[in-house]
This record gives C-alpha cells, sequence and structure tokens, in this order.
C-alpha cells in the first residue's frame, strides 16, 4: 500500500484519519443541556399527558411507569398503550394502575394498512389524552424525578412546540459496550452539535429521540399528528422534519443526568433494533434526488472500512505480507481513530476500554448497514413487517 518507507509520507498518508475525527469533534464540542433550566414547579402546573406505546415490554413497562409517577411534576397522567402484548405487559401495567389513579392503560386496536406499529400506538394513545401537554416516551426509558419539571422549563425557554431529550444509554453487555457509541457517534457526524440543531430551519439538519418527545398538543393537532409520518420508520425524525418544514420550533436538549435508556441488550437485539432503520431512516436525512441517494445507498455499506483497513495494515505487516510502512500507517491511522472513539466513550459514559475495539464495531456496522441497505425500505421488528416510504 506504501511502497515509501518515509515517515513524511506515511504521516501524510495518515493524516484524513486524524483530521476527520477532529472536525467532527470539533463540530460536535458544545451541547445544551437540561442542567441549565430550572426544576421548580409552577403554581399552575399544566397537564402533561404522558403515552407509552408498549408491545412485548414486560421488562420494562413497571420500571418506566413507576419512575415517570414518582417524578416532582405531579400534575400527569400515564396512558400506556398495550399493543397486542403476548408477555403480559397489558397485566404489569394495569397492576401498576391499580396503585396509582394517575394510570390507565388501553388496549390498541387492529393495526391497519399503511401504519406502522408504534405510530398507530401513539395515535390512540393521544386520542385518550386530556392534557393541553403531550409527553411521547418509550418503555425502557427510566425519568429523573426533575426531568419533566426541566423539560417544562426548557420548553417555554426555548419556545419549543416540540421538545426533545437526550438521555444517557445504560450499556450492560459486551456488545452493547462495543456498538452502542459507534451508533450515536455516527449520528454526531451527521447533525453536529445541538445548537446547530436547534437554529437550524433546514428541515433535514432536525433529529429528534422517540425517548422522549414533549410537545404542545394544538401543534400536534395543526400538524397532523402521527398520522403524518404513520408509513416512517424512524416516526421521531420525520416528526422533527415536518414540524420544522410547518415552520414550529423543535429544540434538541442532552439530559444525561436526567434519563436514562437501555435500547437493546445484545448483540441479536441490536442487530434487529438498528438494522430495521439505519437505511430506511438514513435516507430521510438526504435531501438528494434519486442517483445521490441510490449511490449512497451503495457506498453506506463501505464506510465502516475506514476504521477496518487500518489494523487489517498491522495485522498484514506483521504477518510479511505488505510493507513496514503499510503497517506503520495502519498504526497511526487505528491510534488517531481510536483516540476519537476514546472522547467518545467518555462523552457516552461508557468504558472506555472498549474504545479499542472500534474495528469489531465497524466489521459488525458492515454487515448491518449492508442487510439493511439491501432489504430498502422493507422493516421487521417486534413480529410485524412494514414497508417504509
Amino acid at each position: 500500500m506504501i511502497a515509501d518507507t518515509s515517515w513524511g509520507t506515511i504521516v501524510l498518508a495518515a493524516l484524513p484519519w486524524f483530521l476527520v475525527p477532529a472536525f467532527i469533534l470539533w463540530r460536535v464540542r458544545t451541547t445544551t443541556s437540561l442542567a441549565q433550566y430550572s426544576a421548580e414547579i409552577p403554581g399552575d402546573a399544566s397537564l402533561v399527558s404522558v403515552i407509552i406505546p408498549a408491545r412485548n415490554e414486560a421488562r420494562n413497562i413497571e420500571g418506566c411507569a413507576r419512575s415517570i409517577l414518582a417524578g416532582s411534576w405531579k400534575n400527569i397522567e400515564v396512558i400506556v398503550v398495550d399493543d397486542h402484548s403476548s408477555d403480559g405487559t397489558g397485566e404489569i401495567a394495569r397492576r401498576v394502575a391499580q396503585s396509582d389513579s394517575r394510570v390507565q392503560v388501553i388496549d390498541n386496536p387492529e393495526l391497519p394498512e399503511g401504519w406502522f406499529g408504534k405510530q398507530w400506538a401513539c395515535q390512540n394513545g393521544q386520542l385518550a389524552a386530556k392534557g393541553p401537554l403531550l409527553l411521547f416516551t418509550d418503555a425502557d426509558t427510566r425519568h429523573g424525578p426533575e426531568l419533566i419539571a426541566r423539560s417544562m422549563r426548557a420548553m417555554i425557554a426555548r419556545n419549543a412546540g416540540l421538545l426533545t431529550v437526550a438521555g444517557s444509554q445504560t450499556m450492560g453487555s459486551f456488545w452493547e459496550r462495543v456498538i452502542q457509541p459507534h451508533i450515536f457517534g455516527l449520528i454526531l457526524a451527521r447533525f453536529g452539535n445541538m445548537e446547530r440543531i436547534n437554529q437550524s430551519t433546514n428541515p433535514y439538519d432536525k433529529i429528534a429521540n422517540g425517548q422522549f418527545m414533549l410537545m404542545r398538543r394544538d401543534i400536534y393537532d395543526r400538524a397532523g399528528g402521527h398520522e403524518a409520518v404513520r408509513t416512517h420508520v424512524a416516526e421521531d425524525l420525520r416528526l422533527a422534519q415536518e414540524w420544522t418544514r410547518l415552520g414550529y420550533s423543535v429544540q434538541f436538549v442532552e439530559g444525561f443526568d436526567f434519563m436514562s435508556t437501555r435500547m437493546y441488550e445484545g448483540l441479536g437485539e441490536i442487530w434487529r433494533g438498528w438494522g430495521k432503520n439505519i437505511w430506511a431512516a438514513g435516507r430521510d436525512t438526504l435531501n438528494a434526488g434519486p442517483v445521490v441517494t441510490t449511490l449512497a445507498r451503495i457506498a453506506s455499506p463501505l464506510v465502516p472500512l475506514w476504521e477496518i483497513v487500518p489494523p487489517v495494515m498491522i495485522v498484514l505487516a506483521f504477518a510479511g505480507v505488505v510493507s513496514p510502512a503499510a503497517g506503520a500507517w495502519g498504526a497511526i491511522a487505528y491510534t488517531c481513530t481510536t483516540l476519537f472513539w476514546i472522547v467518545l466513550h467518555v462523552a457516552f459514559r461508557a468504558p472506555v476500554l472498549y474504545a479499542l475495539l472500534n474495528p469489531l464495531a465497524s466489521v459488525v456496522l458492515m454487515g448491518m448497514f449492508g442487510r439493511s441497505t439491501w432489504r430498502g425500505g422493507r422493516v421487521e421488528w417486534k413480529g410485524r413487517e412494514y414497508v417504509s416510504r
């Protein structure tokens, strides 16, 4: 790969592996945090209707609901939408409801043609809601006591129609610690820092986190609710984009100290969970025609080679297959990418040593990207099949 053994040539060849991570870190250097907003409860605290779509969430639903109920914002109603669960989710939620009158459980009607399951559950949950504020949250979240209070303050201060919060990620298994920071790092690389997201009026610069979306009911209704995004796998992303197109303010804040989520447990769940929307959702972030979209579909599985090739060169150099100069290049490039991932692992509160395994994460992502792009808009999730438009 590199015949010239001069260090100048080697360093020059490795320079992109330093510059690209440095640019990404510079781009995401600022954060807008919930911590800067008060947790004080106003005397006229509005009713917040918390809607939890739940399909086979027996391991999560009680912990999620009770964490919300324990919050300092007491004027809430919690609506659990049991979406045809087969694992006892509805029964567990009803036991919680028996202990707190602020909880109700509704059974989701049969899924109609042209709807994704989560959007249909959210749609029916909001029909039962009484509050002027809607909070859509996932069953795998855990809410800190001040989460809603601080979010309400942030919503008012930022004049937001929709406020979305990024919480910390609980990573319990080996594969979670290897892969999850990579996924979030790629999202950061695409969208940049939160203030850039917040200030932009370009819908393609907007993103939301479906784990926590607090919104004004009147705007939700005017914007078409979840029906407007019923055929898109990443309903949170599309809601943020659609609201921005309509001129409503969408604001994104960091709340690592106030909310946590364990999205997936183990490699199988990660593969199925992220695999369902890496391409189908990723293409919604592209403001491009069919030619560019097709090229992106072809190229996206190759992106992980950026981190796979350097350690391969190190191994091949030790084996005598390539020159020592190629091995030296691989060592420098691998060091640069590893330092980048160390920074992000610290930021995401993930164990730092797992950053050393960034090539392994990229191998998995390459397979995930390839499968997702090959399937196009076809999505499988929790026993259902969809086609994302």
